[in-house]
């Protein structure tokens, strides 16, 4: 197939190209590279770009010629700096979707596959012993303040277990980035009913790998870490460390997208679906850090107590879904990926997130 990859000169985005050719599709970049992110101005090599903002209705229309699917990785990520980076996001993530969605209603293109994020859910399952399964508010700065950062049960405050989430869990979005991932969701939902497309969303949780973006607020804790290292300077843990995250390979991540694409040719038109997108390994914050400086040879974590009001506890992923419908399946471990990491390259900070056709790349 013709693939238009949308962000693909991004982090995530230049491996799904990648991963593409790899399986024998031919891979269209779309992206703006601006330059905080791209300071070369380029795209993936292998693969002919587009530079163009996706909320350009003429170069997305152009770029969708003779094209077959789409693979829509382009977004503006993190959870930013403050309120005011509401409209950015917003104005990248969801009307630049629009923009792509509509245009491939007009060019007859079904087939779509989309980045989507565990941020979603807001925190993860939790389970009472008494209530059962328990969906705890958000944290209340008073709380944190005082270094209670577990969330207790909303009816008996009692301690709580973190599980893992499933697709059919609730979502709950807390941060402007989480609302409009959210709402792409709903657009690819709405476009596949409206045309008789086939999409799936892909809900990635926390990916890591070579290429990750630099010291910038819209990186993820990966990149921060990775960035201190670099310095000489011990990553800075926030919290007590014992945070849950799922950890997943960014060439897991390309290969889901490229299984997820697969796939989509066996579905009845109309059809949607998320998928969770995780390694199945679930590991604390503290030791995604200990691991990294471990394999850096650098300076030992330092837990800071510091929190960021917004964050979720625990949101930990069941991939099985994507595993037993779909077949995928993560190939690179955690031990073996932080190794990889610690002393992968990093390309320069992004200006406004690690990728997106539509903010940068």
């Amino acid at each position: 197939m013709r693939v238009l990859v949308t962000g693909g000169a991004g982090f995530i985005g230049s491996q799904v190209a990648a991963e593409l050719a790899a399986a024998g599709h031919e891979a269209v970049v779309f992206d703006a590279l601006l330059p905080a992110a791209h300071p070369g101005g380029r795209g993936p090599q292998e693969a002919r770009t587009v530079v163009a903002d996706l909320r350009d209705a003429e170069r997305v229309r152009a770029a969708l010629t003779g094209i077959d699917a789409v693979c829509h990785q382009a977004a503006m990520v993190g959870l930013g700096k403050e309120f005011a980076d509401a409209p950015a996001y917003v104005g990248c993530n969801d009307l630049g979707t629009a923009v792509l969605l509509a245009e491939m209603a007009a060019a007859g293109v079904r087939d779509l596959v989309v980045a989507g994020s565990m941020v979603v859910y807001g925190e993860g399952r939790y389970d009472c012993a008494r209530h059962g399964t328990v969906r705890p508010g958000p944290r209340a700065a008073a709380d944190l303040d005082a270094g209670r950062f577990e969330p207790p049960c909303p009816e008996c405050g009692a301690p709580l277990r973190p599980g893992l989430v499933a697709e059919d869990a609730p979502t709950d979005p807390r941060n402007v980035y989480a609302a409009t991932k959210l709402a792409q969701e709903h657009l690819a939902s709405a476009w596949s009913r409206a045309t008789g497309g086939r999409a799936v969303a892909l809900r990635y949780h926390n990916v890591y790998g070579p290429g990750m973006p630099r010291d910038t607020p819209y990186a993820g804790v990966a990149s921060f870490f990775r960035s201190a290292l670099a310095r000489g300077e011990a990553p800075r843990v926030y919290e007590d460390g014992a945070q849950r995250r799922d950890f997943v390979h960014v060439r897991d991540v390309a290969s889901a997208n490229t299984v997820a694409l697969a796939a989509l040719a066996g579905r009845e038109p109309g059809f949607f679906a998320a998928y969770n997108t995780g390694s199945g390994e679930p590991h604390t914050i503290g030791e995604m850090a200990a691991a990294l400086a471990a394999a850096h040879g650098g300076p030992a974590p330092v837990v800071t107590g510091e929190y960021r009001l917004g964050d979720v506890r625990h949101v930990t992923a069941d991939s099985r879904r994507l595993r037993d419908e779909l077949g995928w399946k993560p190939q690179v471990g955690f031990a073996e990926g932080m190794a990889e990491f610690a002393s992968a390259p990093l390309r320069p900070g992004a200006g406004a997130g690690a990728d997106s056709g539509s903010g940068s790349g």
